[in-house]
């Protein structure tokens, strides 16, 4: 990791706390800018999160699921926010199991990234599934969802045409792709 750069960090002088909710809750920091003037942060605090790329049969899985903050549906990989205390690698397994049935042998963590920093704390752990068993999904009483399973061909038309378009399923296929042609590569040297 590299070093933080101090000459631009932000000291936080007050918090006042405006909302707390099921998932998120609000804050606005008050805090002293390297210039030792004042500015307001507005921050959401999430619990962080999972989100599982799985590969079946060549086929990225997917569930389709209404997104009431885009107004529409979504073709996103499966995901969902870590319980309190909960293991990250733990949860991922859950929410592959809960939202599409599947059960993997093996778990790996791909990488750790934050949504949106600027405003957000929301860290998303974003895991790679290997040696799936199916079995039978059981979504969250009020989660409704569908599973797909897309072909790399078939999941990029789904971004080109804007059906899938939040960014851990794009990161997902960017990383299915890099996986594919290291694959593909190496089948060439023997």
């Amino acid at each position: 990791m590299l070093p933080s750069n101090d000459r631009l960090k932000e000291t936080t002088v007050s918090t006042e706390h405006i909302f707390t909710g099921k998932v998120i809750s609000l804050q606005v920091d008050t805090v002293q800018l390297p210039d030792r003037t004042s500015g307001k942060r507005e921050i959401v605090k999430h619990p962080g999160a999972v989100a599982v790329l799985a590969i079946h049969n060549g086929r990225l899985l997917l569930v389709d699921q209404y997104r009431q903050a885009m107004g529409r549906c979504e073709l996103e990989i499966p995901a969902g926010k870590l319980e309190p205390d909960e293991d990250a690698m733990e949860a991922a397994r859950r929410e592959l199991e809960e939202e599409t049935g599947y059960k993997c042998g093996k778990l790996s963590l791909l990488h750790s990234f934050y949504t949106s920093p600027g405003f957000a704390d929301e860290i998303i752990h974003l895991y790679w599934a290997e040696e799936l068993m199916q079995g039978e999904a059981s979504p969250d009483e009020d989660e409704f969802l569908e599973v797909i399973e897309a072909t790399f061909e078939e999941a990029q038309q789904y971004i080109s045409s804007g059906r899938i378009s939040d960014a851990k399923t794009i990161l997902a296929a960017y990383i299915w792709q890099q996986k594919l042609s290291i694959h593909n590569s190496n089948q060439g040297l023997r």
